[in-house]
């Protein structure tokens, strides 16, 4: 039996109604579970994370598109994540004995599924990528909704699958296969968003930091203070408790300190260091958190 996670993204994390909406209509397909969903005001963006077996989970990303689309429109959208559609980015991520190869496949039929029925621009990306140029989400992503128009008008970047012009209201949508990631916010005893966009260059991969380590400096402007977002695609080179570390001690040249820190979603148990309540300054972590926990209750 193969399994897969699928972790989509969407554009929402305000209207809790709307989120709460979207979560059923994961819920209500059969043979899929709905193992996990958190909602960021600031970034205004909602994380669900689901599993089952390939047809299921393809019914489940259709369903949730269907409804996105009839209740987000990016027209009205702001927050401060980078977000390019309504439903942003869909990864399929294999679990136990499930191959990767299992979920390109599944991503890429998913897309062309997308993008007949909604009529959304769709880019592969990571291990379904269609050319190196495009595995990179942080690549697809850049311009935003804002600049869509134009980038879909550049040869360059025609979509994989769907028009070349953006949905008037969902934008386009990226889905893909990867790896399972961290997502790890770190949070200074500061206002100053240009202290959080130095630390994040400099322990970013692109920009020479840390290996697998993709990260940005946002405001949090409700709680007067600055984070320091990351995602850790590869928790095996660089794990949750060096990100920490490498951000702490690059405050500290800054002249700043930690505030506390969050995992955003499920995480992996191999990826937790040990009582990582403290060792991370973790704040509101709960046990279900771990993945693997998540789906024995599953």
């Amino acid at each position: 039996m193969a399994l897969i996670e699928c972790v989509p993204n969407v554009s929402e994390g305000r209207r809790l109604d709307v989120v709460e909406a979207l979560a059923g209509a994961v819920s209500n397909v059969h043979h899929v579970r709905l193992l996990d969903r958190s909602s960021d005001a600031t970034h205004n963006r909602s994380v669900l994370t689901l599993a089952g077996e390939p047809p299921a989970v393809h019914d489940a990303v259709m369903a949730l598109f269907e409804a996105a689309l009839a209740r987000i429109d990016m027209r009205d959208h702001t927050g401060a994540h980078p977000r390019l559609g309504a439903v942003d980015v869909v990864p399929f991520i294999p679990l136990g004995h499930t191959t990767m190869a299992v979920c390109v496949e599944l991503a890429r039929q998913t897309a062309a599924a997308v993008a007949d029925r909604f009529q959304l621009p769709v880019f592969l990306y990571e291990e379904a990528a269609s050319s190196p140029a495009r595995r990179n989400l942080a690549d697809i992503r850049r311009g935003e909704f804002e600049g869509l128009a134009a980038k879909l008008a550049s040869p360059e970047w025609r979509p994989d699958y769907g028009p070349a012009s953006p949905h008037p209201t969902a934008g386009a949508t990226v889905l893909g296969a990867r790896r399972p990631l961290v997502a790890f916010n770190v949070n200074l005893t500061t206002n100053r968003l240009e202290i959080a966009k130095a630390i994040a260059a400099a322990v970013r991969q692109s920009s020479g930091g840390l290996p697998s380590v993709k990260a940005l400096g946002i405001a949090l402007p409700e709680r007067d203070i600055v984070q320091v977002s990351m995602n850790l695609t590869n928790f095996e080179l660089t794990s949750i408790k060096r990100a920490f570390e490498t951000v702490r001690e690059e405050a500290d040249r800054h002249g700043v300190s930690v505030l506390e820190s969050e995992i955003v979603g499920l995480v992996p148990q191999a990826a937790l260091p040990p009582a990582p309540e403290q060792t991370l300054q973790l704040a509101g972590f709960r046990r279900n958190q771990v993945l693997e926990e998540r789906l024995k209750e599953a």
